[in-house]
């Protein structure tokens, strides 16, 4: 099915393997993944994942082959959603997060495509959702939580910078968060203050307001513990390149601090 001419949500394609099953879904973003997001899956699908969510690919897309369909319906997938329209990470994102609103899903939780996260916690998301959070971030740096090879310069950005200017905003201590590791309420994302659905949200800015808004809403959040494994040799799996990518992140920071991304009113 193709969806078009929806405004605040680029046109995309969703080719569904199976029926809408469960009350959560897992929306998995993802651009040329290779291997990294098969073995994602296949973990997923030792640990019986799709009993507790239906799995959703949003994919950029891939030209890898990465998403061959016969492959994603071998792995317990769900849906796969194919972007059309413009824009990057936070297009994705409005594709997966209306599909699933429209789906009648009352949860979604996100994950990176890469296999960098324990896809094995979504059940400690499920439960969240199910006691009534409408925000839950997943992170490796609380009591429970695992950093594994870790870049030195990821470290202090996240701890000494991302993380400080998001809880000064959120009012609210987060201790990872450029973590896509996440839960998401229906009842968040269909807020009238929140409205995630406008072109102003291309990369990476959906992620950060909606690391601050539930708590200035004064909805029900939470950090989780969750792993986040880098590989001890070879290329950083990120999309995000060292200098433009991470200055457009600090101006993403600093926009979101001064409200730049909340509703007109």
């Amino acid at each position: 099915m193709e969806y078009k001419n929806i405004a605040g949500v680029p046109d995309f394609k969703s080719v569904e393997f199976k029926a809408k099953k469960h009350k959560y879904c897992l929306c998995i973003p993802l651009k040329n993944e290779g291997k990294r997001i098969q073995e994602e899956l296949k973990i997923a699908q030792k640990h019986k994942i799709s009993d507790f969510v239906d799995i959703i690919i949003c994919d950029y897309p891939s030209t890898d082959g990465s998403t061959n369909e016969k492959i994603l319906k071998k792995l317990d997938v769900n849906t796969l959603l194919i972007k059309v329209g413009p824009g990057k990470q936070a297009a994705q994102l409005r594709m997966g997060f209306y599909y699933a609103l429209q789906r009648g899903y009352e949860g979604i939780i996100t994950i990176d495509g890469n296999n960098k996260d324990s896809i094995e916690d979504v059940p400690k998301f499920v439960e969240k959702l199910e006691s009534g959070y409408d925000f839950v971030q997943g992170s490796r740096f609380i009591k429970g939580g695992k950093a594994i090879n870790t870049p030195l310069v990821r470290y202090v950005s996240v701890r000494l910078i991302h993380a400080p200017i998001i809880s000064l905003t959120a009012k609210k201590w987060y201790t990872d968060t450029t973590n896509a590791y996440r839960a998401y309420s229906k009842k968040y994302l269909e807020h009238k203050d929140v409205q995630p659905f406008r072109d102003i949200f291309e990369t990476y800015e959906l992620l950060a307001y909606l690391s601050v808004k539930a708590d200035q809403l004064k909805l029900k959040t939470c950090e989780i513990p969750v792993r986040r494994e880098y590989p001890k040799t070879g290329k950083t799996p990120t999309k995000i390149s060292f200098f433009k990518g991470n200055w457009d992140l600090i101006k993403i920071l600093f926009k979101n601090l001064f409200h730049c991304y909340d509703v007109k009113k």
